[in-house]
C-alpha cells in the first residue's frame, strides 16, 4: 500500500532518567543530529520529567510522549493522571497499551480503548501497543491476538483519526532480550495489522496511519527493519538510553527514506 508517511522513531525510557537527565539527554541528541528532519523522533519519559525534559526538546526539534495515561478528566482517581494533564506538561504523545502495562499492571483491551478515545479528544497523538507473547506465536495465534488487540484498541476511533495514530507492533518476546524479529517477520506483522485497519476503517485511514515495530531495535539492524514496505518506525527501548546508540538509529531510519 503506497503512501508517503514520515517514519517514527519513539524512544521508550520507562523507570529511567530523572527530568534533569532526561533534559540532558536530548540536548545531547539535538547536538549530535542538529535540526531533526524527515522523520518524527520522541522520547517518552516518566511522568515527572515530562515538563522539564519537553521544555528542552522543544528547541531541537524532539517531541515528547507520556508512557501512559488515564481516560478521565478529573475526579477521584489517585495517582492517575489525564490527558490535559500531560497536554499541560508540552508533551505531545502518549504511549498506550504496552506489553510491561498489559502484562505487570492488568491493562485490559477496554481500557486501552477508552485511552485512545480520550488522547485523541484532547487533541493528543497515540502510540497504541500490539503483540505476542512467546507462548502465542509458537502455538501460531500471532495473528488472532494482533486481530483481537487492534479492533479492541480502534474500537472508538474514527478513519479521520487514523493520521494521528501510531500503531506499534511489539513482540513481547523479543522486548529486552536481544532477540529481534527478523525483517520478515516483522513485515508480516506489521503489513497484518495494516490490513486490519482495512477492514475496519477504509483504505485510506490504512494507508495513512504509521505502523511502528518495537523489539530490540539497534543501529545495526534499523536500516533493514525500517525498510520494510509497512515498518514506518521504531519503539526503542534499551537502545534510547544512550545518545550514540539513538541516534545512530534515527540516522539509520532516515537514510531508508532518502
Amino acid at each position: 500500500m503506497s503512501a508517503v508517511r514520515t517514519p517514527v522513531l519513539a524512544g521508550n525510557w520507562k523507570l529511567f532518567k530523572t527530568g534533569s537527565e532526561g533534559a540532558e539527554f536530548v540536548a545531547a541528541l539535538g547536538r549530535r543530529l542538529g535540526r531533526i528532519q524527515g522523520v518524527d523522533v520522541v522520547v517518552a519519559p516518566s511522568f515527572t520529567a515530562l515538563y522539564q525534559v519537553a521544555q528542552v526538546a522543544v528547541e531541537h526539534g524532539i517531541g515528547v510522549a507520556s508512557q501512559d495515561v488515564y481516560w478521565e478528566e478529573q475526579g477521584a482517581f489517585t495517582g492517575e493522571v489525564a490527558p490535559r494533564m500531560i497536554k499541560d506538561t508540552g508533551a505531545g504523545w502518549v504511549i498506550i497499551g504496552h506489553s510491561e502495562r498489559r502484562q505487570f499492571f492488568g491493562e485490559t483491551n477496554d481500557g486501552v480503548a477508552r485511552k485512545v478515545r480520550a488522547v485523541l479528544h484532547a487533541k493528543l497523538r497515540p502510540i497504541l501497543c500490539v503483540g505476542e507473547l512467546e507462548e502465542q506465536r509458537v502455538a501460531g495465534e500471532t495473528e488472532q491476538v494482533l486481530k483481537t488487540q487492534v479492533e479492541a484498541g480502534l474500537s472508538m476511533v474514527e478513519a479521520t483519526n487514523m493520521s494521528s495514530l501510531a500503531l506499534a507492533y511489539e513482540p513481547v518476546w523479543a522486548i529486552g532480550t536481544g532477540r529481534t524479529a527478523t525483517p520478515q517477520q516483522a513485515q508480516e506483522a506489521c503489513a497484518f495489522i495494516r490490513e486490519l485497519v482495512v477492514e475496519k476503517l477504509g483504505t485510506n485511514a490504512a494507508a495513512t496511519v504509521r505502523i511502528l515495530y518495537g523489539g530490540s531495535v539497534k543501529p545495526d539492524n534499523a536500516a533493514e527493519l525500517m525498510s520494510q514496505d509497512d515498518i514506518d518506525g521504531g519503539l526503542v527501548g534499551g537502545a534510547s538510553l544512550e545518545v550514540e546508540s539513538f541516534a545512530g538509529i534515527i540516522e539509520q531510519s532516515r537514510a531508508t527514506r532518502t
